[in-house]
């Protein structure tokens, strides 16, 4: 049984972590609503450019689109782009993400193709290079940078698009967690290449001339394209990690109270026993003389 010292240290201890998990509950708290709103300001405008791109292509015939609208025509090579978290202590908000990619590898590995791995975040790189280190081509970490901007999106769409230009694969996924609520993210595959376009506007049918051409138009859209989805899956993980924190830090602050309480309940009951143990000592010697 642990000595009362050890009880009043451990107490001590738990009360020190509870502060720690408070004030990380309460800065991921106030990092969420700023993180929400990024989040979700960012989905209309990739919704509406999947929706302009989609218009531009009906211009388009199959041979004149660029490639990176239409693929390579095969399957054959899959880069996998995994966007985790720089670092933990938020639940199973990393973990899930990883799940559906090597869900994702398994299924594509069991119909021989062959899978390459591109990851963002430190999380998602430490947890996939146990089991598919050999797969992974590259790996970026944002841990340095104190706010995601677009200018981080398309650092690593230039990585993407450079990969397939030399001919590296031949489908590219991207895999994010979708940011519902505190309690709710959703992990999601996306794809990116060859680019999947939103559906066509209702009442769209009427004929434009482009200038420059609908070929052209394309041709710069359709990378930025790749960079706005990326961007709007940082955000979302953004979102989602403070969420994820929110929850996980405010369940830990809970559990170091109720450990406090039980602690203090045997801290008590100990002291109680010794000192009644020390008073029946006291009136057995004073019973003696």
């Amino acid at each position: 049984m642990a000595s009362l010292k050890d009880l009043r240290n451990r107490i001590a201890s738990v009360k020190a972590t509870q502060k720690i998990t408070k004030a990380m509950q309460m800065v991921a708290a106030a990092k969420l609503r700023r993180a929400q709103e990024a989040a979700e300001a960012a989905r209309p405008y990739s919704e509406r450019m999947d929706a302009v791109l989609a218009n531009i292509a009906q211009a388009v015939s199959g041979n004149e689109a660029p490639t990176l609208m239409t693929g390579t025509g095969k399957d054959d090579v899959h880069l996998l782009v995994v966007a985790t978290a720089d670092r933990g202590l938020c639940g199973g908000f990393n973990s899930q993400i990883v799940r559906l990619v090597r869900e994702h590898v398994r299924k594509l590995l069991a119909e021989g193709k062959t899978v390459k791995i591109l990851t963002v975040g430190r999380k998602g790189y430490d947890m996939l290079r146990r089991d598919y280190a050999g797969m992974i081509v590259d790996r970026v970490e944002l841990k340095e940078v104190k706010q995601i901007g677009f200018a981080n999106a398309d650092e690593i769409a230039k990585k993407v698009i450079a990969l397939f230009e030399a001919g590296q694969f031949d489908v590219c996924t991207l895999f994010y967690s979708q940011f519902k609520s505190v309690i709710s993210q959703v992990p999601t595959a996306q794809p990116l290449i060859p680019a999947a376009t939103g559906d066509v506007e209702e009442g769209s049918n009427a004929i434009y001339d482009y200038e420059p051409s609908a070929e052209e138009i394309l041709g710069d859209l359709v990378p930025r394209n790749i960079a706005v989805q990326i961007f709007k899956a940082l955000l979302e993980n953004v979102a989602g990690e403070m969420g994820a924190k929110m929850t996980a830090m405010d369940n830990a602050t809970r559990n170091a109270g109720e450990m406090i309480d039980k602690l203090t309940i045997t801290y008590n009951r100990q002291r109680q026993a010794q000192i009644t143990k020390e008073l029946i000592e006291i009136i057995s010697g004073a019973e003696a003389l």
